[in-house]
């Protein structure tokens, strides 16, 4: 019995500093003005705490997409259409790419810092091959499409979130127009392939 203790803790502890980043990276204007000093003081824990679970400032960023992310990866691996697993590939390719443009427009700040606060290439980072990956697998199944793992770099590239930023930020298009402009971005490359029939 005396070992649950420190799980909850650790757990209570875990949701702490993650909701307390998560109100800092939607407050603050840049990603950057978040440290982690700034996190365990809004969660209540030592620094140390803080370190032990994520390892360091990445890993934080890391787990917090991660929950953020989940109940769409939820959809996409068993849910219903237009995510979900059975709905053809030509209408899921848009909905996988839609899902992920919204959920950079509805978290801006914390896509920003993830993907510019990376060490190494962005296009290694775990949440980018797996979305490459399942965009890539899904593209497979368009008759006609050659070259789907080159195909799917290109159509995540227009949901990168430095683009999402510019557009939404500096340039100011609405959501519903950022929204249009990749389906009609997405439906044009999919087009390119001769469909069945």
């Amino acid at each position: 019995m005396p070992e649950r203790k420190p799980r909850k803790d650790a757990a209570r502890n875990r949701e702490a500093v993650l909701a307390a980043a998560d109100a800092l990276f939607a407050r603050r204007e840049s990603p950057e003005d978040v440290t982690m000093a700034d996190v365990a003081a809004a969660a209540g824990v030592g620094k140390g705490t803080l370190f032990r679970a994520f390892g360091d400032r990445a890993g934080l960023l890391r787990a917090l997409y991660e929950a953020r992310m989940e109940p769409i990866r939820q959809a996409v691996e068993a849910g219903p259409p237009p995510l979900g697993p059975a709905t053809p590939p030509r209408d899921r390719v848009p909905a996988l790419l839609d899902a992920v443009l919204c959920f950079k427009l509805d978290n801006r700040r914390l896509a920003l810092a993830l993907e510019e606060g990376g060490s190494g290439s962005p296009y290694r980072a775990e949440h980018y091959e797996r979305w490459h990956g399942l965009l890539r697998a899904v593209l497979e199944q368009v008759p006609g499409l050659t070259d789907s793992g080159f195909t799917a770099h290109a159509l995540l590239a227009a949901t990168r979130a430095d683009l999402v930023e510019h557009l939404a930020g500096g340039e100011h298009i609405p959501r519903e127009a950022m929204r249009a402009q990749l389906a009609n971005f997405v439906t044009g490359v999919l087009a390119s392939s001769p469909r069945e029939g």
